[in-house]
């Protein structure tokens, strides 16, 4: 086994000098950053999950790469490119994906071609590899002041937006012939979400990467609809268990200094475990119950 590897594992319940890390203020400002991110992401995540949109965000995230990479190329905001590169797609995905049997192709298609761009972008770059791969996976230091300023004022965009257009959305996402029969502007609002989608995906970028920031958007909400059906109560559930995926993830890098993303989506796994084994088991014992009562009757 790498020695890398073994001495990283031996320092990652180091708890002084995980402490003496807290000390700084970019670790700081990472924890409140992983903590605004998993909040947005565990709002957003249970619609995206019954709108079965996994493989959009999954397009969306990857092409935040491509604007990422081509804003490092460039020497400008690379929050601000993700944020521009996983809109571009999120509009794309929207108007060129309107028919359900094409859309995944069509994502498909897209996100291909975004990716050679985002290679061609990342070998042009001229300054440190590690810089470019933490695209890819993520780093702690990658928020700074500026970019939880600019985390926080989009988490409250996106927020404000989802409350205002939640309802409608549901009932565009139960039951969509229904709903435009009722003037419900289906194509409009499936468009609107997937800028928000294609928002927060970027701003995932800046903590886990593009390759993983799924396990912030999907797993937690996939997880909290193993224990129920309640829009409502998933909601909950799925900010829960994004925050404990994302700042735990935080906490437990700092010591052994491993990759942020490997342990929020550890975390995030173990979750939807735990909850898929516990809402099996209830939902046994609730058919046992209802078995037994049709026998009593």
């Amino acid at each position: 086994m790498s020695s890398k590897f073994t001495d990283a594992m031996s320092r990652l319940f180091d708890v002084s000098a995980t402490s003496d890390l807290l000390r700084y203020d970019f670790v700081q400002q990472a924890l409140i950053a992983g903590a605004i991110l998993g909040l947005l992401a565990g709002v957003i995540g249970p619609l995206i999950v019954s709108r079965q949109m996994s493989f959009a965000v999954h397009g969306t995230s990857e092409l935040s790469l491509t604007g990422a990479s081509a804003a490092l190329l460039l020497g400008v905001s690379v929050g601000a490119g993700a944020i521009v590169g996983s809109v571009i797609a999120a509009v794309l995905f929207g108007l060129l994906g309107t028919r359900a049997r094409d859309r995944d192709s069509v994502i498909g298609v897209i996100m291909a071609f975004g990716l050679g761009l985002s290679v061609l972008f990342i070998w042009s770059y001229d300054g440190r590899t590690g810089t470019s791969f933490s695209l890819l996976i993520g780093q702690i230091v990658a928020p700074g002041g500026t970019g939880i300023t600019l985390l926080a004022v989009c988490a409250a965009i996106v927020i404000a937006v989802l409350a205002v257009i939640a309802r409608p959305l549901l009932f565009a996402s139960t039951d969509p012939a229904v709903a435009a029969a009722r003037g419900v502007p289906v194509r409009t609002l499936s468009i609107v979400f997937a800028v928000l989608v294609g928002i927060t995906a970027a701003l995932g970028v800046q903590i886990v990467g593009a390759l993983l920031v799924m396990s912030l958007l999907i797993t937690p909400a996939a997880a909290a609809f193993q224990l129920t059906a309640d829009p409502i109560k998933a909601t909950v559930l799925s900010v829960v268990f994004a925050l404990v995926a994302s700042v735990g993830g935080i906490l437990l890098s700092l010591a052994p200094g491993i990759p942020v993303s490997s342990f929020v989506t550890t975390i995030s796994f173990v979750i939807y475990l735990v909850c898929r084994i516990v809402g099996r088991t209830k939902r046994g014992n609730a058919g046992r119950v209802a078995v037994g009562m049709s026998h009593a009757h």
